[in-house]
């Protein structure tokens, strides 16, 4: 997967230009994103749950099952998070079932800024990105020069990917242009010397927006930013991932692309810990986006337990049983 944010198209470039009336000041991003059309919720919830009945058996279950290892952002977040953990889930991630090396790598690591070198080093040449949590992550509750001193460290250390937050409290106060702002010099942050720059996933704790409408608004408002990837949680609320929400997110990118001509990614993140959970997203991504989004660059699953429930199912489809408790290594 690449590093390098990819050069708009010129025909993108200037819809984005365009755009630029949208962004001119907070009253004018506001009509635009309250001009947006309204969410059906009774709608969205019931498509959300037709799609996730659809059955998925044998040579396409197994299938399903290496695309979202693939897909996966194996992830530490904890206090107590210490070198040796870091190094432990790289491996992992590298390598998810040593009995099985035909299993494929992980998308991605996922650490605070302070545990970026640790992946970096253990990761060594791999394809594995390492992403980092950034912009006082998970309450985003720091002064801007904060989050943007955050951010710039986590790239110098190497980090392939940011996660940063937004202010919560800004965008349900209406102060949508702040918040278009914060992430705008996010994103400026994220550019190395070299010319290339991390790719930037914004996280909305959808689980605290109130509304579908507001989720789809934070949604175009984070494109319009600039977001490589709009991402649903910190994974550190009650609420978290959910189908229909996702699916607000994937409808998002979707018209986004038509209307702008930008792909930008998705990852759900917190909650996901099953096989089954996580074919029922794949399902939504391919009916809502088509198969050009099913792949680590365009969709991730934010998560640290659905590795090993990914490992326990494939076993099964592979050699007709379960394994026993110490089959995959508890993280």
């Amino acid at each position: 997967m690449p590093t390098t944010v990819p050069a708009y198209g010129e025909e993108a470039a200037e819809r984005l230009a365009s755009m630029a009336d949208v962004t001119a000041s907070d009253s004018a991003l506001r009509r635009f994103l309250h001009g947006l059309p309204g969410v059906d919720a009774v709608g969205l919830q019931a498509r959300a749950a037709t799609l996730g009945t659809r059955s998925i058996k044998t040579t396409a279950k197994a299938y399903a099952i290496d695309l979202a290892i693939s897909m996966i952002d194996l992830t530490t977040l904890e206090g107590a998070d210490t070198p040796g953990k870091v190094r432990a889930l790289c491996a992992k991630g590298l390598n998810p079932d040593p009995t099985d090396r035909t299993v494929p790598r992980v998308a991605a690591i996922c650490v605070y800024g302070d545990m970026v070198a640790t992946a970096k080093e253990a990761l060594g040449g791999s394809d594995i990105q390492v992403a980092a949590v950034a912009t006082a992550f998970p309450s985003g509750r720091a002064a801007l020069p904060v989050k943007l001193a955050d951010t710039r460290e986590a790239v110098a250390a190497g980090a392939d990917e940011i996660d940063m937050v937004i202010d919560r409290g800004a965008f349900l106060s209406g102060r949508y242009l702040e918040v278009f702002e914060e992430i705008r010099q996010v994103k400026d942050a994220c550019a190395r010397e070299d010319g290339t720059a991390a790719h930037l996933k914004v996280i909305f704790e959808t689980g605290e927006l109130q509304t579908y409408d507001n989720v789809r608004r934070a949604s175009w408002l984070a494109m319009l930013a600039g977001a490589d990837f709009i991402k649903t949680s910190t994974g550190k609320v009650a609420v978290n991932a959910t189908p229909p929400v996702t699916l607000v997110l994937l409808e998002a990118v979707r018209d986004f692309r038509a209307a702008i001509g930008v792909q930008v990614g998705v990852k759900p993140a917190g909650g996901i810990r099953t096989s089954k959970d996580a074919i029922k997203y794949l399902v939504m991504v391919n009916e809502t986006l088509g198969e050009e989004w099913l792949s680590p660059q365009w969709f991730r699953f934010g998560a640290s337990s659905l590795l090993n429930d990914l490992l326990m199912q494939r076993q099964k489809l592979s050699t007709g049983r379960y394994s026993g408790p110490d089959y995959v290594t508890v993280d």
